[in-house]
């Protein structure tokens, strides 16, 4: 397991001829070991910087990015599943989840038993044009598990899917989360979605991101993604802060004109 110690003052990306663009800025949390986090926002509030940033993939920040006290080069290792499956077309299922292995002598039989678990056995030796959209995702969801990461960062891994798949891959992934103890970052923009899975949902605001609500999942579980609990619990949350996925914290609060800029209501 990982702990995460987010303090990110600005994080911008150089444009030529022009100021930078500031993607996060005032950005501060932490995730505690074998927590599972979501976080929801609108479009560019700057979600997928956020997990390259954590797992390594950019280290280009000001402020401090730390897992388990260090910087994500130097600390455990971390399993990253993106919003597409990413597989190699030229390569066997198998083949796609062992690219990530460390251990072959050690990870050879858990490929067998993530394959199992994802109900792909049969199709261990098929590639990824025979598999349909949801069968590419259980590939890539068990490559991201492969090597038993403390720290798992998801980026919308099941967008798109239809509901019965996404459901069915939302229990596999928490019972291999309760398995295996691992941190979670997963991010969303679907409110159900992530009222279901977490045990704490961080939202943002519009770009440049920053955390406006900070919201612990008080449901015991085991939960349902359409259960009666779920849905009251979204629709309260946003009579609470009807512009929360707006990346908005209060009707009234006055830090709203200008993160809705020219969108804002009429008076």
């Amino acid at each position: 397991m990982s702990a995460l110690d987010i303090e990110i003052i600005r994080k911008s990306y150089p444009r030529p001829g022009q100021a930078p663009l500031e993607v996060l800025t005032d950005l501060h949390f932490k995730v505690e070991e074998g927590e599972f986090a979501s976080v929801v926002g609108p479009s560019g509030c700057g979600k997928t910087t956020l997990l390259n940033l954590i797992g390594g993939l950019n280290s280009d920040v000001e402020g401090s990015v730390l897992v388990d006290g260090v910087a994500p080069e130097d600390g455990p290792m971390t399993g990253h599943m993106f919003q597409t499956p990413r597989l190699m077309p030229w390569l066997t299922v198998r083949d796609n989840i062992r690219l990530v292995e460390r251990d072959a002598a050690s990870t050879g039989q858990r490929v067998d038993e993530l394959l199992a678990e994802m109900g792909l056995a049969e199709f261990a030796d098929a590639y990824p044009a025979h598999l349909s959209g949801g069968m590419r995702r259980r590939v890539a969801l068990a490559r991201a598990f492969l090597n038993e990461p403390g720290l798992l960062l998801l980026d919308e891994p099941f967008l798109s899917l239809d509901a019965p798949v996404a459901n069915h891959l939302r229990r596999v992934l928490l019972e291999l989360c309760g398995r295996r103890s691992s941190t979670v970052l997963f991010v969303t923009h679907d409110l159900r979605e992530a009222l279901y899975l977490a045990d704490r949902v961080l939202f943002m605001s519009g770009g440049p991101g920053s955390i406006v609500l900070d919201l612990p999942v008080d449901m015991p579980r085991p939960r349902q993604p359409e259960s009666e609990a779920v849905e009251r619990m979204r629709i309260n949350l946003l009579k609470d802060h009807p512009q929360l996925l707006a990346g908005l914290v209060k009707e009234n609060d006055p830090r709203n004109e200008d993160l809705l800029g020219d969108d804002k209501p009429p008076p």
